[in-house]
């Protein structure tokens, strides 16, 4: 229960952080999409008879990868294209995991996680992460904020944005594929949307919004654990579950602040520009 703690401390915080960035540059989908299309990643790893985690890492990233260069080729709508690739991949994963006879026992844990079966060696990796995620983030929010508000934008101001772009995918990727097992498939991409869709609601200015982003991440993913451990209920559905009620808390709080007369805006200073956008 403390290696679980740990883990969906920092898996929490990790989601929401990296969250903040895919939710407003329209990346949530990709990584539901990914969420899905990893279990075809476990399947090949349990056919080769190597451990799935070890397999789980490169495909994310080569699925990525290719991803990325379908949806600059073929000109078609992303979440269209997203939907034909997790679709088919997990259809494969289904059919292969049916033919793997002494292993339908476990699909449940695959589906929904187990973070109970989290190891000291998955913390660390998840901790090296963690701290590797936030210094490049770190080094390079300029341009991340710059890229989040719009490609020109960003190249106007000397931005590399497709090297940006692409090292996010992949950063992303690989977040993904060391959750799924404290995670699972159908849930992980709860915990990059839900907490930073409430920090969202919570405030304007983005570094600010990211701290909430990975706050919530963090303390919904403690609490749920705690609340999982209290009904002897699964913890996966659990966390999500307090994760959708910090989501609820956070509209409230938001609407809160609409009603209040001292928070009303003059109607014409309600639209930033995009140079205070970017300074902000």
């Amino acid at each position: 229960m403390q290696r679980a703690l740990i883990g969906g401390l920092l898996t929490g915080s990790l989601g929401g952080l990296l969250g903040s960035f895919a939710v407003l540059r329209q990346l949530s989908f990709f990584s539901d999409a990914l969420g899905h299309s990893a279990l075809l990643g476990i399947t090949l790893g349990l056919l080769l008879g190597i451990n799935p985690t070890l397999v789980l890492v490169p495909f994310a990233v080569i699925f990525a990868l290719l991803v990325n260069q379908l949806v600059q080729r073929s000109h078609l709508p992303a979440d269209a294209l997203l939907n034909i690739v997790y679709s088919t991949s997990l259809a494969f994963a289904v059919v292969a995991l049916s033919l793997l006879e002494t292993y339908r026992g476990g699909i449940q844990q695959l589906l929904f996680g187990d973070i109970l079966g989290i190891g000291w060696l998955d913390l660390a990796v998840i901790a090296v992460l963690l701290l590797g995620a936030l210094v490049y983030l770190a080094l390079s929010l300029r341009a991340q904020v710059l890229l989040t508000l719009n490609d020109d934008l960003a190249g106007a101001f000397g931005v590399r944005a497709n090297w940006h772009r692409l090292a996010f995918i992949i950063l992303l990727a690989v977040v993904v594929a060391v959750s799924i097992k404290a995670v699972g498939v159908l849930l992980i991409s709860a915990f990059v949307v839900i907490p930073a869709c409430a920090g969202r609601l919570l405030s304007r200015r983005f570094p600010v919004y990211m701290l909430i982003s990975g706050t919530l991440g963090g303390g919904c993913a403690l609490l749920g654990l705690l609340v999982s451990g209290l009904t002897n209920l699964p913890s996966g559905p659990c966390v999500v579950i307090v994760q959708f009620a910090g989501f609820m808390l956070a509209l409230l709080v938001s609407q809160i602040r609409c009603w209040s007369p001292s928070t009303a805006v003059p109607a014409g200073a309600r639209t930033p520009g995009a140079a205070q956008a970017a300074r902000e």
